[in-house]
């Protein structure tokens, strides 16, 4: 069985379609400041508009913990999907109550509107399936048919993700398509040479991405707060730098297993390492095996890779065909400790063959360091799905929609 897409619906014209979207945008003191989500949902939003349907856009927002919370609701995003869309679109004050069901019985042909935070509810993440699937059909009350466009909770059982696709007819949009395509093209004979770039803070996030892709890649590089454990697992002393000491003999296997395979585990030769976690903080240049021997001692902090690791990793990454790269080289918000990141980045815009910023952290960096999504092949809108997805799990919100 394959993914069910628009086509599979048929004729939409007047047609009420809930379309599942992934808004979950950042806010700052009620303004969006990272808009990316909602520009990604446009072109399902506008072929669905096009074809005359009348659509009831819903979404999660932040984790209001299943209650009304004012600094979690879309209304700003529903403003602006009205400026990106260039059209009025209708805003209810609830998910299911009396302000949706108005909103939505006043829809004509093309019209939109958003209905308040999914999450508002705590039948939308219940872990009971009788609490999901009540909430999911108070939702299809809503509309005729489903369109699923939220690739960053196809991961998660959730009523508007899994249980509502079982209960009106439903199909994946436009972007979840485009996901899967380039999803696809990363686990299944890639381009070569073939990069994978993992940075953030943890590598227990990524335990699983590393166990599946390490046999499918050729040049893996560890950067982010997750570089010191691998650097610890070589024996190094780390300083104040964030380090999971449960995780050592993990990293060990994974350097074995990249040496067994002959894939090249490129790790840092250098770091930035900062006096304490501040935008100000004072931070010097060390070796990646002299971490502590700067004036901080042991009570430095790595907060991103060097400039000798930055150049290393950007030539590694020029070098491919194709290259994946999810989590940041540092503190990025910090403009001190924004360089590493920035290198990589401009490096992607230069790969000849497919480049993906893997979603999440990746994606806002990218956009709060000046480069356009268009510099890149793909920016992926999945962050934690599209990690699942690499690492080969089966996801809910998926196969309830035919993927196999």
């Amino acid at each position: 069985m394959s993914l069910r897409t628009l086509e599979s619906l048929g004729s939409l014209a007047g047609t009420r379609v809930i379309v599942r979207c992934d808004l979950n945008v950042p806010l700052k003191d009620g303004k969006i400041t990272d808009d990316g989500r909602v520009r990604a949902s446009l072109p399902t939003l506008n072929a669905l508009i096009g074809q005359g349907a009348r659509l009831v856009v819903c979404s999660h927002l932040g984790r209001p913990d299943g209650a009304p919370d004012a600094k979690y609701s879309l209304a700003p995003v529903a403003q602006r999907l009205s400026e990106l869309l260039g059209k009025p679109v209708a805003f209810a004050r609830d998910t299911v109550g009396e302000s949706a069901h108005d909103a939505v019985s006043s829809l004509e042909d093309g019209d939109v509107a958003v209905i308040e935070n999914l999450r508002f509810n705590p039948g939308e993440t219940s872990k009971s399936d009788e609490e999901r699937g009540a909430f999911a059909r108070q939702l299809a009350e809503l509309g005729d048919a489903l369109v699923s466009d939220g690739f960053g909770v196809v991961h998660r059982k959730q009523a508007s993700v899994y249980d509502l696709a079982q209960i009106v007819p439903s199909a994946a949009g436009l972007l979840i398509a485009a996901e899967l395509d380039v999803l696809d093209r990363l686990t299944e004979n890639p381009q070569r040479p073939y990069t994978v770039v993992l940075g953030g803070s943890k590598v227990s996030d990524k335990l699983g991405v590393i166990s599946h892709l390490l046999p499918r890649v050729d040049k893996l590089l560890v950067g982010g707060g997750m570089m010191f454990t691998f650097l610890a697992a070589q024996g190094h002393k780390v300083g104040a730098s964030l380090l999971e000491a449960d995780q050592l003999d993990t990293v060990r296997g994974y350097i074995d297993a990249a040496r067994e395979r002959g894939v090249e585990l490129i790790l840092p030769a250098d770091a930035v390492v900062a006096s304490g976690f501040a935008a100000d903080a004072d931070h010097v240049v060390a070796p990646a095996d002299a971490l502590e021997d700067t004036r901080f001692g042991s009570t430095g902090i790595g907060l991103d890779i060097g400039p000798a690791t930055a150049h290393t990793f950007a030539e590694a990454i020029r070098a491919s065909r194709t290259v994946f790269w999810n989590g940041p080289m540092g503190v990025f918000e910090m403009p001190a400790f924004a360089a590493g990141t920035k290198t990589i980045a401009k490096a992607l815009t230069q790969v000849d063959g497919l480049s993906v910023v893997g979603g999440g952290d990746s994606a806002a960096a990218v956009r709060q360091l000046g480069f356009a999504d268009g510099d890149f092949g793909h920016i992926s809108t999945g962050g934690g799905a599209s990690l699942e997805f690499l690492e080969g799990k089966k996801l809910p919100g998926l196969e309830v929609l035919g993927w196999q």
